[in-house]
């Protein structure tokens, strides 16, 4: 209570459900970092141009923001980063913020096979086939595809006759994947649907996304919210891309492996990131001149009362022309020997023009001098030219005939692989510098995923990964083998290598070496690893460097479909069931798409949203495996088929003509 004493109150807890059986109000409050991202974005705006954005009377209808969505560019946006959304975006092509509420609802397991059905209504809405003209008012707005919770609950009082409260009955329903309360309420839909003379085959296709929706179904007035957010974090990135990726850099430091993503994403829009420095680093990053300066928060050992205090010592007496007025200006209580270390090795001194290996050299002794000067100043001893001189102008006379004479700092550097090593040791990355950049487009191509990519994959997935080995230790084993852990970076992640003794004897890797690696993704109790089969430097040349830009600058963004030149005489007849089989088992993004030559002439067999797959090496090796013998090369025009869903077992050229007739979405 108010006088300090302890007060015993009688609590209790409930679960959700019975708290709403019980009448009570039920609120869930979800805490958002973006919303402070945007707050931080707003506030580096300012700070840089004077001027700050409203959110609140942003125009919705930017076309920089759409033509950025439109692209698939939407890494750091609110709802849109992930690979999968970044295709949707493409199908889609937003041109409204209709079409980014109806994203965010469509990107959903249940809704997500809706997604191109979405994007060809958009692009033709002539040829939105109306089921039942009763629905075009409600589904005509997203294309005939039912999509919110209150389409649903408008199609049960339009169509199958449920009063308001019924159709709130459904919605609850659907909404809290409450599979007994939906099936109570199955016949009096389907009943009042064919009371309302609804035809059979449209009661089915209604309640069938109903139970769709039950697996993941947003009411719209929540996607609404989601895609406010969505676009305002656009906006930012489209309009103010150094700000808003300053911020967002800011909002994940505590996050080793993010940092060096959104670095590299800033790297590749032309957004130079400079590393920190004590004379104008913050707490955050922050933007100057269009580029993006470390945040002092990021280095590691450096707490928010060291920058406090070197903020503190630079407002009250400007830049710091050297390590040793540093030490003498700055609270030695708060920034320490650790602190300091970090702040040289990340090169955060170098505006004073001093090398880095002389300042860890002379560092003791000038933390020594810096104490004893923060000491004289606190019981108030002078130099003996304070004596003699005395009264107004002793301070005078002590700047000029008593400031300390300091050695001058050894001029010896290390060399640059010992200087990205520190860099990376103290902020987590290589910033002044990084041995893959001037080959990155190439170790993309050699590879099959980026190593930040690597906690997204299959456990036990083979794959192919590289990037510069920045550390090693070798072991024995229980037999006296010797074994090797070691860690390789590339410009967005890292990973550590399990390798045995056999693949260590075919090749031992040296640190600040160039790997490929070939091995085994294994997400053990301690993260992600990769048990290592095969090694091999990684030296391509000035020729290759340059082919791989090429390439890389043909591909389109987002997933690529799967294609296969087949000959449909060579398949047997349970080919398109063995497909389907294998396909589930990759969930993903990519369409596989088959070219058939038939005794009909050329076909095309493009397999449905439902067995869209993630394209991996395992994969491939298994489609190779099951239609590598009817492999050709396809040099005709095609005829098209799709799989939407599962359907009766083909046969040569019985498959061909199973495959010809198959359903099409």
């Amino acid at each position: 209570d108010e006088a300090g004493n302890k007060v015993y109150k009688q609590v209790t807890q409930f679960s959700m459900k019975p708290i709403e059986e019980l009448g009570l109000l039920k609120m869930d409050f979800l805490g958002l970092r973006n919303l402070d991202v945007i707050e931080d974005a707003l506030d580096i705006i300012e700070r840089s141009s004077g001027q700050r954005p409203s959110m609140e009377e942003l125009p919705m209808d930017d076309p920089k923001t759409y033509e950025m969505l439109a692209r698939g560019d939407s890494v750091g946006v609110f709802q849109f980063e992930s690979e999968g959304m970044q295709g949707a975006l493409q199908k889609v092509k937003p041109t409204v913020f209709d079409d980014l509420v109806a994203l965010v609802s469509l990107y959903r397991p249940g809704a997500m096979d809706q997604i191109p059905t979405y994007a060809r209504g958009k692009r033709d809405p002539d040829g939105v086939q109306s089921r039942d003209e009763r629905l075009d008012p409600i589904i005509g707005p997203t294309y005939g595809v039912i999509l919110y919770q209150e389409q649903a609950m408008q199609i049960s009082k339009a169509l199958g006759g449920f009063s308001g409260a019924k159709a709130d009955d459904l919605r609850k329903a659907i909404g809290k994947k409450n599979r007994t309360a939906m099936a109570a309420l199955e016949p009096e839909f389907r009943t009042g649907c064919a009371a309302s003379g609804v035809s059979p085959q449209v009661i089915d296709w209604l309640w069938e996304t109903n139970e769709k929706s039950a697996d993941y179904s947003f009411n719209k007035s929540h996607a609404a919210c989601y895609a406010l957010i969505s676009y305002r974090t656009a906006w930012l990135k489209a309009n103010h891309p150094p700000e808003y990726m300053a911020a967002l850099i800011s909002s994940v430091m505590d996050t080793k492996d993010k940092v060096p993503f959104f670095a590299a994403r800033c790297e590749e829009i032309g957004i130079e990131v400079l590393p920190p420095d004590v004379n104008l680093s913050d707490h955050e990053f922050v933007v100057v001149d269009g580029n993006i300066r470390f945040g002092l928060d990021a280095v590691k050992g450096v707490g928010y009362a060291a920058v406090e205090a070197i903020k503190a010592a630079r407002a009250e007496a400007g830049d710091f022309a050297s390590l040793w007025e540093f030490c003498e200006r700055v609270d030695g209580r708060a920034v320490n020997k650790k602190a300091i270390e970090s702040l040289i090795k990340c090169g955060a001194f170098s505006s004073t023009g001093a090398t880095r290996r002389g300042m860890l050299e002379v560092l003791e002794q000038a933390q020594g001098n810096g104490q004893k000067v923060q000491m004289d100043a606190q019981i108030g001893q002078g130099s003996i030219f304070d004596m003699a001189f005395g009264g107004e102008d002793a301070s005078t006379a002590a700047s000029v005939f008593a400031a300390p004479a300091h050695p001058p700092i050894p001029s010896e550097e290390f060399e640059q692989t010992e200087l990205l090593a520190l860099e990376k040791e103290s902020i987590g990355l290589f910033l002044s510098a990084h041995p893959l950049k001037e080959v990155r487009e190439a170790l993309i191509v050699k590879t099959d995923y980026r190593l930040s990519e690597l906690q997204d994959v299959k456990d036990q997935e083979w794959v192919k990964v590289g990037g510069i080995v920045t550390a090693a230790k070798k072991i024995r084993t229980k037999s006296g083998d010797p074994m090797m852990f070691a860690t390789i970076d590339d410009l967005e992640g890292s990973v550590e290598l399990l390798v045995f003794p056999k693949s260590l004897q075919e090749y031992e890797p040296q640190v600040d070496e160039l790997l490929i690696v070939r091995g085994k993704v294994d997400h053990g109790d301690k993260g992600t690893s990769v048990i290592v089969q095969e090694m091999k430097p990684f030296t391509p040349s000035a020729k290759e460097v340059e082919a791989a830009k090429e390439k890389l600058a043909k591909i389109p963004v987002g997933p690529q479909p799967l294609h296969y030149d087949l000959d449909a005489s060579k398949l047997p007849a349970s080919i398109v069931d063995d497909l389907k089989h294998v396909l589930r088992n990759f969930p993903g993004e990519s369409e596989l798409v088959l070219a058939l030559q038939t005794s009909q002439g050329p076909r095309t067999l493009r397999f449905g949203d439902a067995f869209r797959v993630q394209s991996t090496p395992t994969l491939k090796a298994e489609l190779e495996h099951l239609l590598g013998g009817a492999a050709i090369r396809r040099a005709a025009p095609v005829q098209e088929a799709t799989v939407a869903t599962p359907g009766p077992p083909a046969a040569p050229d019985a498959a061909a003509q199973a495959i010809t007739a198959a359903p099409t979405a």
